[in-house]
C-alpha cells in the first residue's frame, strides 16, 4: 500500500464508493491517532490538536485550510485556545471516502512538520 500522504484526492461525485469496513481497518492502520466515530449517520474521522496557545492552534489550522484548499477537501476545523479539532468525511457521498484517510495522513504530517519547527 502507498504511503497514504503521498497519495492525491480524487474528485468525488455523489455516486462514489465508499470505504468498506475491510478498507476502513487498513487505512485507519495508518493513522491510528484518529477516532472513527458516527454522527447523524456520517461516518467520520476525528482528532484534536493540542498545542501551546491560541497563536500556534490558529497557525496550524491555516496550514490544514491551505492543505485542504490544494486538494480541494474541506474537513470541519474548530480552533480553541491550545487545541484544533479536525473532522474529515466527504460531504457528496455522506461517509467516509480514501480521501479523507489521505488528508488526515497529511494533517498528521503537518502537525508533525510544525511541532518540529516549535521545538
Amino acid at each position: 500500500m502507498t504511503e497514504l500522504t503521498q497519495e492525491v484526492c480524487v474528485a468525488c461525485r455523489a455516486d462514489s464508493p465508499t470505504v468498506d469496513e475491510r478498507e476502513t481497518a487498513a487505512l485507519h492502520s495508518q493513522v491510528p491517532d484518529w477516532q472513527l466515530r458516527t454522527e447523524d449517520g456520517i461516518r467520520k474521522l476525528d482528532r484534536v490538536y493540542r498545542f501551546r496557545n491560541f497563536k500556534q492552534a490558529l497557525q496550524f489550522t491555516n496550514g490544514v485550510g491551505e492543505l485542504a484548499e490544494a486538494q480541494g477537501h474541506h474537513p470541519r476545523l474548530v480552533t480553541e485556545w491550545g487545541r484544533v479539532t479536525v473532522t474529515w468525511w466527504t460531504h457528496k457521498i455522506k461517509n467516509l471516502h480514501r480521501n479523507d484517510f489521505i488528508m488526515a495522513a497529511r494533517t498528521d504530517r503537518l502537525f508533525q512538520e510544525t511541532s518540529e519547527s516549535k521545538g
